[in-house]
């Protein structure tokens, strides 16, 4: 049915009013991208219950939430923190009308590529139950710094950009928590001493030092407001780090002195001692800049590294900083920094420990998209004639098999007569092992009394006519038996290829086409870009469990290629790999485990336009040589190019 009614643009005004009696409290961590992600109400009750009991106590999310045991929450310093891997977030708790989403235990989620249901903020899931209550047919998050139309017929939200288009849905769950009365701070609580002999178990080791670092934090701010800024320990400042040239990030000798004798010197370049009041601590090097009458600067990502820590921990103007003082992330987002955030959480308590607050940013986002192109922009790749591939499935043949099974076999290439085609026998073998039965080439094969085939006796040897490499017959016809059919044959041992090989890619669509935009490191060219198109399917014989369905996540996928002579060599590699089903393959994902699913086929692509972030994007110098050696590998070489 038809909702009725004009869509409408999402409002900003997702919270609820402090002057009101009664409000809806839900928890919020901040992830990596800067965005406050809600626990789910069972978790925020399980905290409000902690916080009724001990307002600067420690609540175990485990005990309500299994997936949650590594991570425990600080009331006192309002972070969350992994106990395995000492990675902290900022948490904050936030406040909702009782008629609102939260309130109603009505919860909004869209399907991720793993074909599972995330939820959305909670800000834009009560901006979506509000125009769902409206009856509005549709919903623009535009305003919100989302680029998705919600639609509430089809119960889907598209990208206005990719016109990607994910399933939607609403469901009942339990209500978040109604509070009554004044709201409690709820960035910081007040500090004090706890009564009683501390916990010496690991948890509260690793807690307690969290706490004493935040502690210091909450002392200076208020030995700031007792006798100014000039009167405590020069602030942090959180700075952006877009680029590493890889030079020193300081001078021979920095020094930071202000009143209360907090007072940090750092040696140039190769390590040294920090001294804060007396007590050495060792100085890594690349990790802090000290500009000389200015403030701490500390990048990172994965710790205290996330926007929203400025509300907590930074009270420091940006301005205090000149531009232009570079500034390293320990890590980025991919985990290819110098330093681990373990490393940066340290340094980050140590420095709290002295009086001095920190906050680490994370590093910039990648950029994967070029800019909006119109149709018009986009124009074929010059000296390749079409626009698209399409791959169609094998011309392949039913044979009748024993007992009345239905065997497939590829028609005209039996086991038997592709290895005598790319082999000759051998009269006298070698004293050496077969390396696929790992049986002596003298003796009989492995497979002896396992397969039978007309004229292929156990215990003849043939060598390959290119490598030379040697092994049973038998043993070849077996390892080809258990591949993919096609007629062609690879070395186990050098892994050459005799004849043509192909994949087992699943039907799709390739197109190709150039657009004007450079990559970084390609200034003065504009680039190829790839679109892969497969859609989800059944498998079939040539796939790991032929009639099961397999998915296809991510597509269409975008990729990218400097449009130069190499980039378009490339890419007619590229393209004849295509057809040959050697691009993808049915198997299961290396990132997020899902089984059955369309995957890369150790063909690397480039699918970050604007930067080298994830470390599939540009600058890459030698990226264009290392594919077509990939290709190589796969039996696409550059002497298949047609002139």
């Amino acid at each position: 049915m038809a909702r009725p009614g004009s869509g409408v643009l999402v409002s900003l005004g997702g919270g609820y009013s402090s002057q009101s009696m009664a409000r809806v409290v839900v928890w919020e961590w901040l992830n990596e991208h800067g965005r406050w992600k809600p626990y789910s109400a069972a978790v925020c009750h399980h905290i409000e219950n902690v916080l009724k009991g001990d307002a600067r106590g420690t609540v175990i999310l485990g005990q309500v939430d299994p997936q949650l045991t590594p991570y425990v929450i600080d009331l006192q310093s309002m972070h969350q923190f992994r106990q395995d891997t000492g990675t902290m977030r900022p948490v904050q708790r936030n406040f909702y009308d009782p008629s609102s989403a939260p309130g109603k235990g009505i919860v909004w989620e869209w399907e991720n590529d793993c074909g599972s249901w995330t939820l959305y903020d909670m800000e834009l899931c009560v901006s979506i139950q509000n125009a769902y209550e409206k009856q509005h047919p549709w919903l623009d998050l535009s305003s919100l710094g989302f680029s998705y139309l919600v639609d509430f017929d089809g119960m889907s939200q598209t990208n206005r950009q990719s016109q990607r288009k994910r399933r939607i849905r609403r469901r009942m769950d339990l209500a978040y928590p109604l509070i009554a009365g004044s709201i409690p701070k709820s960035q910081s609580w007040p500090v004090g001493t706890n009564s009683g002999s501390p916990c010496t178990c690991q948890q509260c080791l690793l807690v307690n030092s969290t706490r004493a670092a935040s502690n210091a934090i909450l002392a200076l701010q208020q030995r700031r407001k007792l006798y100014g800024t000039e009167g405590g320990a020069t602030a942090a400042v959180v700075r952006q780090s877009n680029t590493f040239a890889g030079t020193s990030l300081w001078s021979p000798t920095t020094t930071v002195a202000k009143r209360h004798h907090n007072n940090i010197s750092l040696g140039g370049g190769g390590g040294g001692k920090v001294d804060m009041n007396g007590v050495k601590f060792p100085c890594i090097p690349a990790i802090m800049t000290l500009p000389s009458n200015h403030a701490l600067t500390i990048n990172g990502q994965n710790n205290l590294n996330r926007p929203g820590t400025q509300r907590i921990t930074v009270t420091a103007s940006r301005g205090s900083v000149p531009p232009g003082v570079p500034a390293l992330p320990v890590k980025n987002l991919t985990g290819s920094g110098p330093f681990h955030p373990a490393l940066a959480g340290m340094t980050g308590i140590l420095m709290c420990a002295a009086g001095l607050p920190v906050c680490l940013t994370r590093a910039p986002k990648p950029i994967l998209h070029p800019p909006p192109v119109s149709k018009s922009d986009l124009k074929p790749v010059p000296g390749i004639n079409s626009i698209r591939r399409k791959t169609k499935k094998k011309h392949l043949r039913k044979v009748a098999g024993i007992n009345g099974v239905l065997k497939v076999q590829t028609a005209g290439k039996k086991p038997e007569d592709v290895v005598r085609r790319y082999t000759e026998k051998i009269k006298t073998a070698p004293d050496e092992d077969c390396t696929i039965c790992m049986e002596p080439l003298a003796t009989a094969s492995g497979y002896e009394g396992v397969l039978s085939y007309k004229g292929i006796k156990p215990e003849l040897v043939g060598k390959l006519g290119k490598c030379g490499h040697m092994y049973h017959l038998l043993c070849l016809v077996a390892m080809y038996s258990n591949g993919n059919k096609d007629g062609s044959l690879q070395c186990p041992t050098c892994k050459a290829i005799y004849g043509e090989k192909t994949g087992t890619q699943p039907p799709g669509k390739m197109e190709y086409h150039v657009i004007p935009h450079s990559l970084p490191g390609y200034s003065d060219t504009k680039t190829i870009r790839i679109v892969y198109d497969i859609p989800a399917g059944i498998q079939t014989t040539e796939h790991p469990n032929p009639g099961k369905k397999y998915s296809a996540r991510g597509f269409p996928r975008h990729c990218y290629l400097p449009d130069n002579e190499k980039g378009r060599k490339v890419l007619k590699l590229l393209i004849m790999a295509w057809d040959r089903h050697l691009i993808f393959t049915i198997g299961t994902s290396s990132t997020t485990g899902e089984m059955d699913t369309v995957v890369w086929n150790e063909i690397h692509h480039k699918t970050e336009f604007g930067s080298n972030l994830t470390g599939h994007g540009y600058p890459d110098p030698n990226y264009l040589d290392n594919v077509v050696r990939e290709l190589a590998a796969q039996g696409v070489g550059e002497d298949n190019l047609k002139d």
